[in-house]
């Protein structure tokens, strides 16, 4: 698709409107690499940084594409890639936000003030198990990839609990063909 690169608002507030113009005229032809209109997890992957000059989490970028991708082209185009832009920025927000000591990594106890901010009610020994899951580098601690990831995965899993938890007590009772059901919707 091509698009037109004129830098005029039509009404819309100028900063927004140009920040859309940029990503759609600037940004993004250095994204879509192969000039197919779409951007694959793979041309997404290249283009995010992590802030650990490590390779953003593959299974994060695909998390989120599915997310965008409403014709299951397997990538983005232009209109959903702003969608995706706009995510992936307001996921920076809150991770700079939680990253108390600007480390770059959210550490156990800045994880359990984020997840609570959300609204989560979670043990410190659940912490643990989120840390030691999503913590990728191994350093007891979450880069921002892994922080989006641990979040989605944490939501899909509470979107599947709150289905089978109908009068809302916290607790729920499933045969193990439901449970496994439950998880393969997940991953």
């Amino acid at each position: 698709s091509s698009h037109k690169c004129m830098f005029l608002t039509n009404g819309a507030p100028f900063e927004r409107e140009l920040n859309r113009r940029y990503l759609i005229c600037v940004f993004l032809p250095r994204v879509d690499k192969d000039r197919s209109g779409v951007i694959s997890d793979s041309e997404l992957q290249q283009a995010l940084s992590n802030g650990t000059w490590t390779p953003f989490n593959p299974v994060t970028v695909r998390s989120i594409i599915s997310m965008f991708d409403r014709e299951n082209k397997g990538g983005v185009n232009f209109n959903e890639f702003a969608g995706v832009w706009k995510y992936i920025t307001d996921w920076q927000n809150i991770f700079r936000n939680y990253d108390r000591d600007n480390s770059g990594f959210i550490d156990k106890n800045e994880l359990k003030q984020a997840l609570t901010g959300f609204g989560y009610r979670l043990s410190d020994q659940f912490y643990c198990t989120l840390i030691e899951k999503f913590d990728r580098q191994r350093k007891g601690q979450v880069a921002f990839d892994d922080f989006i990831q641990c979040c989605i995965v944490l939501q899909r899993l509470t979107d599947v609990f709150r289905r089978y938890d109908t009068d809302q007590d916290g607790w729920i009772q499933v045969s193990y063909e439901q449970y496994l059901s439950m998880v393969f919707n997940i991953v």
